[in-house]
């Protein structure tokens, strides 16, 4: 299946690296013209440079997602440079304390955490949603996770978040018509976020964290794989697909 997002605008949070990163390369290889935003500059811009090498139209836009006045910025940076949003992916998003029993869980880790991965996701379609509602149609894609929908985490705010992500959406879709929402659920894979847990905890127990990369490299998905799931979402080809996603 050859699958197109010619003449589609997509806006893609933390877009920098991982499942945004590759998600970003596969929507401009589709014909999408892309919006990255991201706090990580550096990151963010090589990604950018990336897709224009390859023929690609793309421009980097950094953003923090828990201010409300830089999402604001990103979306309607894609609606003045493009002239619309047609899809939004949210993939911006942090984990901290992994391990940590609630007893000892400290409240500023927990509100950084939802912060990130929940208030950012509610500053992104709140702002995203009005622009994608004058195209009279659009595709929203929220990652959210296995963990705090389906199960637990190693982290009590990164469950918390990714529940409360799953259920924004069903709330925010019974209030828009002719826009398609999913809840994206990604299992392990080889990202920095999941990495830097990965490194996080073995420091902890006082582990080698380098042998524990190495290890749980051999088990951990490829962020373009969800990528492509992605992409078929966001595609005409996708439009018969309903409700929460899960992956690898």
């Amino acid at each position: 299946m050859n699958i197109q997002l010619t003449n589609k605008v997509a806006v893609i949070t933390g877009a920098s690296t991982g499942i945004g990163a590759a998600t970003a390369l596969l929507y401009a290889e589709a014909g999408a013209k892309v919006v990255l935003g991201d706090i990580n500059v550096l990151d963010g811009k090589e990604t950018q440079n990336v897709i224009v090498k390859q023929g690609g139209d793309a421009i980097f836009c950094e953003t923090d997602v828990t201010s409300e006045d830089d999402v604001s910025n990103l979306m309607r940076t894609a609606e003045d440079k493009y002239g619309g949003i047609h899809i939004l992916v949210t993939c911006a998003g942090i984990l901290e304390g992994a391990s940590v029993n609630i007893k000892d869980f400290d409240a500023d880790t927990f509100n950084s955490v939802i912060d990130v991965n929940l208030n950012g996701t509610f500053y992104a379609l709140k702002h995203a949603v009005p622009i994608m509602e004058k195209s009279g149609s659009g595709v929203i894609l929220c990652i959210a996770s296995g963990a705090g929908i389906r199960g637990g985490s190693s982290s009590v705010a990164y469950a918390s978040s990714k529940g409360g992500v799953n259920g924004l959406l069903m709330t925010v879709e019974n209030q828009v018509s002719n826009i398609r929402m999913h809840t994206i659920c990604p299992g392990g894979l080889a990202t920095p976020l999941k990495l830097g847990q990965i490194v996080q905890s073995a420091k902890r127990d006082g582990n080698d964290p380098d042998a524990a990369v190495e290890n749980a490299l051999k088990s951990l998905g490829d962020p373009a794989g969800v990528a492509r799931v992605l992409t078929f979402l966001a595609s005409d080809e996708g439009s018969y697909i309903r409700g929460q996603i899960s992956t690898r």
